[in-house]
């Protein structure tokens, strides 16, 4: 479990500007060592332009970053021999094996022959990738190329590691591998900061998350306490299948008590500290011309506190959709 009073990245007032567009708008945070720290956000919110400036690719406008002890601006090379960063996108040779690929990130970092080649061979056994060895990059599955994308920024053991989208666009049973190592990355004391747009997984793996929205923080706090509202509330979601549905406010004069919000244009999810009965919520929708199709109930999640937070849905999340900022 990561130590609260020991932090490990300082971020400081950070501004990054494209143009007139400005990307990431006086943010400020902390992470501690050991911690799982989440960076939440819909495509174009900032994510990929902060951990680009934490990381070195990109230089800032403004601001400070630390990173264990290391001031960035100063020393920006003594602070990347510290840390391990897995982009959004590859950056391994298609026509190099997987062990030629790790040793090669080795050799970046002034590793010697021997032990590269060991650490190389560590990490493939690792991460399943062992039978692999031999076979040139671009042969790899999406779910395979991930896996070495994140061995190869570990080869020199990192402290701290950096990952843009760790999951986005592989199947759901590499996913879940990844989370495990994750996971069992942590409990060896490794620092994790993951950017994603999947809720789900923040809420899986982290142990504090901000949310970022067209660059500027709106809520950064543990898990438990984001998720502390949310609990003990009754959840149902009702699909109207079509669009043309009841305000928001319409429905809580008509409903006291409950709250309503649309996690899309055709489900009307509704939140009480009661039990939710479905009938009135029906009929007075029939009155209006409006047939539900479905009815359900939910737990609440971490999904639901970013709604409420930011008042972006989470289709909008998973769509992909940019806001105003960069990436």
């Amino acid at each position: 479990m990561f130590d609260a009073g020991n932090e490990c990245i300082q971020v400081e007032v950070l501004t990054k500007s494209f143009g007139r567009v400005k990307a990431v708008d006086g943010v400020s945070f902390s992470v501690s060592h050991g911690e799982v720290f989440g960076f939440l956000g819909p495509n174009g919110a900032g994510k990929t332009t902060t951990i680009n400036m934490l990381t070195g690719l990109a230089r800032p406008d403004s601001g400070r970053i630390v990173i264990d002890g290391v001031d960035c601006s100063s020393r920006p090379k003594a602070a990347q021999h510290l840390m391990g960063v897995v982009p959004d996108e590859s950056n391994l040779y298609p026509e190099l094996t997987g062990f030629e690929n790790l040793c090669f990130c080795g050799a970046l970092y002034s590793m010697k022959s021997a032990p590269r080649k060991a650490r190389a061979g560590e990490l493939l056994g690792l991460f399943g990738l062992s039978e692999a060895a031999d076979r040139r990059f671009a042969e790899y599955s999406k779910g395979m190329k991930r896996r070495l994308v994140i061995a190869a920024a570990l080869m020199h053991s990192p402290g701290i590691l950096f990952l843009d989208e760790p999951t986005a666009g592989i199947d759901v049973e590499s996913a879940r591998g990844i989370r495990g190592m994750l996971e069992e990355l942590q409990r060896n004391g490794t620092t994790i900061f993951l950017t994603t747009h999947h809720i789900e997984e923040a809420e899986r793996l982290c142990d504090r998350v901000a949310f970022i929205v067209e660059g500027r923080l709106r809520r950064l706090d543990s898990l438990e306490n984001l998720l502390r509202p949310v609990r003990g509330h009754e959840v149902m979601v009702l699909d109207l299948g079509m669009s043309a549905t009841p305000g928001q406010d319409e429905l809580e004069r008509r409903f006291p008590g409950y709250r309503f919000s649309y996690s899309s244009p055709s489900l009307l999810t509704v939140t009480s500290p009661r039990p939710i009965p479905v009938a009135p919520l029906a009929g007075y929708l029939s009155s209006l011309g409006i047939e539900v199709f479905e009815a359900r109930r939910k737990q609440l999640s971490l999904d639901d506190v970013f709604v409420r937070v930011t008042g972006i849905g989470a289709h909008l999340m998973k769509s992909g959709k940019p806001g105003r900022g960069h990436a």
